[in-house]
């Protein structure tokens, strides 16, 4: 596995930074930070240091149709669509344990991809790349995938925003937006510092990928109350595929929760297939469904 200098010393189960964030996190209010999904066994039954491996974060392997062959056609499909250049400005380095292919003479990984035909949305529908001074949240940011290829791309982003319920992403995301010399643009900011911050900022975009299913309808509603109180205009949200494809915007149990987020104000704007050509839908990199709301 490929590390940078320094990083198996740092990315430890007993660093004291998450050990102070693991503490903060099991003060902070029980229905925002008791996980469904992410409990200390499945969290802790991964490497740290391979923390862009096939583990919770991404899966790599275990989504449907993630042999080479499937990576392949999600990588032309990924190219054809990036008027964004997305993948002009980005590569992949192969650290912290991340699955790659080589194609087309370009290093690929779900990470990449996934970014690539995420932005590349909401370049099409929100035409974020002219939005002057763009502010970004991302709820459920992992260790930082979206918020490193964004500032990568985006030359109108002002600050991308960074936060999760899960100590050991802060942790991570910390850890990796530094690496990535990012810290001017990309800011981690900690479960229990989020509302306070929220009411300062004017974010334009709030992003919630493959986090959301994951969470209890209670985290759902305390952070859909955080973002109508901000008057977040735009969210977008990507479901785990389950056994329902993404059609439905719903829970890992399959509970629809949709009514959830139109009750505070936000309208269904977009919804469409992650993949627009069917085909690739079909058979590409972990098909799903997209989700674009407004705010009224």
């Amino acid at each position: 596995m490929l590390l940078p200098d320094g990083a198996s010393e740092y990315l430890v189960v007993d660093n004291q930074r998450l050990r102070e964030l693991r503490k903060r996190y099991a003060e902070f209010q029980a229905r925002v930070s008791v996980p469904i999904v992410w409990t200390d066994s499945y969290v802790q039954s991964y490497s740290l240091q391979s923390f862009r491996g096939d583990n919770c974060y991404v899966w790599q392997t275990k989504d449907p149709n993630c042999d080479e062959i499937n990576y392949c056609l999600t990588a032309y499909y990924a190219q054809s669509i990036d008027t964004l250049g997305v993948l002009r400005k980005n590569n992949e380095d192969g650290l912290f344990g991340v699955h790659t292919y080589h194609i087309a003479s370009k290093t690929f990984s779900r990470d990449l991809l996934d970014s690539t035909v995420e932005l590349n949305f909401l370049e099409k529908n929100l035409k974020i790349s002219q939005l002057e001074n763009l502010n970004i949240l991302d709820i459920g940011a992992g260790y930082g995938r979206l918020a490193h290829r964004t500032a990568n791309t985006l030359s109108n982003l002002l600050t991308y925003f960074c936060t999760d319920a899960v100590p050991e992403s802060t942790f991570l995301s910390e850890y990796h937006i530094k690496f990535r010399n990012l810290e001017d643009l990309v800011k981690v900011v900690p479960l229990d510092e989020i509302e306070q911050h929220i009411r300062k900022l004017n974010i334009d975009l709030a992003v919630n990928i493959h986090s959301f299913s994951e969470c209890s309808l209670e985290a759902i509603d305390w952070w859909l109350a955080l973002l109508a109180a901000a008057k977040v205009s735009y969210l977008f949200i990507v479901p785990n595929s389950s056994d329902h494809g993404g059609e439905k915007l719903a829970l890992n149990s399959g509970e629809d929760f949709s009514a959830l987020v139109e009750k505070y104000g936000y309208t269904l704007k977009i919804k469409t297939p992650k993949y627009e050509d069917p085909m690739v839908q079909k058979f590409g990199v972990s098909p799903t469904y997209y989700y674009l709301y407004q705010l009224d």
